[in-house]
Parts: structure tokens; C-alpha cells; sequence
């Protein structure tokens, strides 16, 4: 078994996987004032989930961290999924959800307010990339690292087993 997809390892690279992954979309909302649309939000979900998983895969005896790494790559092939649904409806493959605008504030007190409110706001698509890195979106690259991370965990699981 190669040192890196044993149980224990194989987990602790997963929790860093995941931590950084949501880490760095936290950032980019934060730090760099990108505004995430609702599909944006909901890939961090399986990330949020992964965390906790993660570690605990780590701190449990190899059997029953072989069955939380398999149930980790389950929900990073779903977080690839639901990348490659956002990527695509980035490309125009096919159409975002019809009710992704982004986040909403609270309600204005006032026509007035809600007038100023239309002025400064901007409505964020789940069809728009708001930004590429050698060409893939933050969806894509989302797709990329969920599918390694699936295999990450899948490959410790399936290891494990035959350990």
C-alpha cells in the first residue's frame, strides 16, 4: 500500500484538500470581492460536509475509515457533478437554474431606499464566470479538484479493503 492512499494519510490529504479548496472560494469572496451566484454556494456545501468526515476518517480505526473515505469519494464525485453542471452552464452547453441572481439583502424600509438599492446593485448569473485560470472557471476548477479528491478517497478506501 503506497504511503499516501493509507487511510490515515489519505484522510488528513483530503481534510487539506477540502480546507484549502473552500478556504481559497472564502478568499476570493472575502478578500477579492467576488460576489458567488447560487451554484457557487451550494458547491461549497459537499466541501463544508467533507471537513468533518475528513477528519474524522483520520482519527478512526482503518475499517471504519475505509467506509467513511468510500462515502467522501461519493460526495466528491457529486461535488464534480454539480461543478460540471456550472461549468457547462458557464460554456452555454445548457441553461443555469432560472432562479440563480445571487444573494439576496434585506428589504429596503422605503421606495427610496429600494430605488438606491437598484442603483448599486449588482445581479451575479450562474452563466457568467466571473473568473478563468488558464481558461477553466472556479466551477471547472472545482470539477478537477472534487475528482481528485474522489479518487484520493476512493483509492485509499478500495486499498484498505484489500489490507
Amino acid at each position: 500500500m503506497t504511503a499516501l492512499t493509507a487511510p490515515r494519510p489519505a484522510a488528513l490529504l483530503v481534510l487539506l484538500g477540502a480546507a484549502a479548496t473552500v478556504g481559497g472560494a472564502l478568499i476570493f469572496q472575502h478578500v477579492l470581492g467576488y460576489v458567488p451566484c447560487k451554484l457557487c454556494l451550494e458547491q461549497r456545501q459537499p466541501y463544508y460536509l467533507a471537513l468533518p468526515l475528513a477528519a474524522m476518517a483520520a482519527l478512526l480505526p482503518g475499517r471504519l475509515a475505509r467506509w467513511v473515505l468510500a462515502g467522501l469519494a461519493l460526495l466528491f464525485l457529486a461535488s464534480a457533478g454539480l461543478g460540471a453542471y456550472h461549468a457547462g452552464a458557464e460554456w452555454g452547453f445548457w441553461p443555469g437554474p432560472s432562479d440563480c441572481g445571487g444573494g439576496a439583502g434585506p428589504g429596503p424600509a422605503s421606495v427610496n431606499d429600494f430605488l438606491k438599492t437598484l442603483e448599486t446593485t449588482r445581479v451575479v448569473s450562474c452563466t457568467e464566470a466571473a473568473w478563468r485560470f488558464l481558461g477553466v472557471s472556479l466551477a471547472g476548477w472545482n470539477v478537477l479538484i472534487s475528482l481528485a479528491l474522489a479518487g484520493l478517497a476512493g483509492t485509499a478506501a478500495a486499498r484498505a479493503r484489500r489490507a
